[in-house]
């Protein structure tokens, strides 16, 4: 397990009660390096959507326990949000959740020409996920994507 996974798990493991507490659920938490910075961020969800009360809720008693607990020895900024409806899908539990509704996939390389695509989540395992185009199911190796979130509906 690298730092940056042993942080997140840490992490999670007491944002859990936490966000039970406050009634909302755990989506993800990242740990990432960006220029000069490292953030911590929660995020975080319910039914109908985190307001700004529920994040600052959140925060308040997971920096707590943060400062309690003091397993990372850097410097970083703590943020708790919404993963927004746009929401990264990472794990196979979004995968999950997200099956039936528009996705937009990213790769790391052109396929036919292309980067980007979206459709319909059919399925997915370790190995895989298919998206429907209309009349046609793609497939694309799991590792050969970069991105998968949700589709934005405007």
């Amino acid at each position: 397990m690298s730092r940056r996974e042993e942080y997140e798990a840490r992490t999670e493991g007491l944002l859990g009660p936490v966000a039970e507490a406050n009634g909302v659920s755990v989506y993800d938490v990242e740990y990432v390096k960006e220029g000069s910075d490292y953030y911590l961020r929660a995020y975080i969800d319910k039914p109908g959507g985190v307001n700004i009360q529920d994040c600052e809720n959140v925060s308040r008693a997971l920096s707590d326990l943060l400062d309690r607990e003091d397993f990372i020895p850097d410097a970083y900024i703590l943020e708790v949000s919404s993963p927004g409806l746009g929401r990264t899908l990472k794990k196979d539990k979004h995968l999950q959740a997200a099956l039936g509704e528009e996705v937009e996939i990213k790769l790391f390389k052109p396929l036919d020409k292309c980067k980007e695509f979206a459709g319909i989540l059919e399925s997915f395992d370790s190995e895989a996920l298919s998206i429907r185009e209309g009349e046609r199911v793609r497939t694309f190796r799991r590792q050969d994507i970069a991105l998968v979130r949700l589709a934005l509906k405007l």
